[in-house]
């Protein structure tokens, strides 16, 4: 495993800094405005809130872990994702390499280690899964534990009540199947992208922190609002402030100009040859 221990600047006083220089044309609250969302996010969220069961998560966990599908130069797998459209973000109809790029450089312009530019750049790389067959519900969207009560600050928290893990008594309470402090690594979270992506990338060099920010990018009710905070552990406080410095990027780095794609590829090829194989397995 991979460590850093660069020092941060406060959670708070980024965040302030991230939403300033990078969101100067919108409020804060045009981001993540779902209660305005189109009815496309919403019937996304209904589905991913109904049929995202703790049975169900385990058998993608057991169908995709063996990462078996194909091997394919990163580079490769970002073009592709060019085609896709994230249906359940209201902040950007962008392909995904944009979104990737514009996070990635924002990262870039403000100095950080270029291990953090290639996590901003590969983080949405696991929607793959879209290529693999399966519904958006099922890769992208907030994620969230599974075996365990719903946080309220979940969105669309009313979808839960669809939900087959609704009627069984072991998984609604605040542990769940789990014990307290047993540390999110060893929580079952909601299938899709994030979990993907860190499934594929876990070997590589990227440092722990990195991977943390892959992992948990869409766990806002973690993140962002606090929720969940009981099946923490020491090496989720560590990681913590770097997944919550990571998400300023992610949201407000999201705007309507496009990237000079051709300009960044070489630079951003060099990062992937320093902490990815030449082949990535899938």
């Amino acid at each position: 495993m991979h460590t850093t221990t660069d020092p941060l600047a406060s959670v708070e006083q980024w965040d302030d800094y991230v939403q300033e220089r990078y969101r100067p044309d919108r409020a804060e609250a045009e981001f993540r405005d779902y209660d305005h969302a189109p009815e496309g996010v919403r019937e996304l969220y209904r589905q991913n809130h109904e049929f995202q069961t703790l049975a169900a998560v385990q058998g993608k966990e057991r169908a995709y872990e063996r990462l078996d599908r194909e091997s394919t130069p990163m580079w490769e797998i970002l073009e592709r994702l060019n085609t896709l459209v994230d249906e359940s973000d209201p902040d950007t109809d962008l392909p995904q390499i944009a979104h990737a790029l514009q996070t990635a450089e924002k990262i870039r312009e403000d100095g950080h280690p270029d291990w953090m530019q290639l996590v901003g750049l590969l983080h949405d790389s696991g929607k793959m899964l879209c290529f693999y067959g399966e519904p958006q519900w099922a890769v992208v969207g907030d994620t969230f534990p599974v075996g365990c009560a719903w946080s309220d600050s979940v969105v669309f928290t009313e979808f839960f009540e669809a939900n087959a893990d609704r009627r069984r008594p072991e998984t609604q309470t605040a542990t769940g199947v789990y014990e307290e402090g047993c540390g999110l690594d060893n929580v079952h979270m909601s299938w899709g992208h994030d979990e993907y992506i860190w499934m594929v990338l876990k070997d590589s060099k990227i440092p722990d922190e990195g991977l943390a920010m892959l992992r948990y990018h869409s766990f806002y009710s973690w993140h962002r609002e606090g929720a969940y905070a009981h099946l923490m552990n020491d090496d989720d406080r560590r990681r913590l402030p770097w997944v919550k410095k990571f998400s300023g990027y992610d949201l407000y780095s999201k705007s309507d100009a496009p990237p000079e794609v051709e300009e960044l590829k070489p630079y951003y090829q060099s990062l992937i040859a320093k902490y990815l194989p030449e082949r990535v397995a899938w």
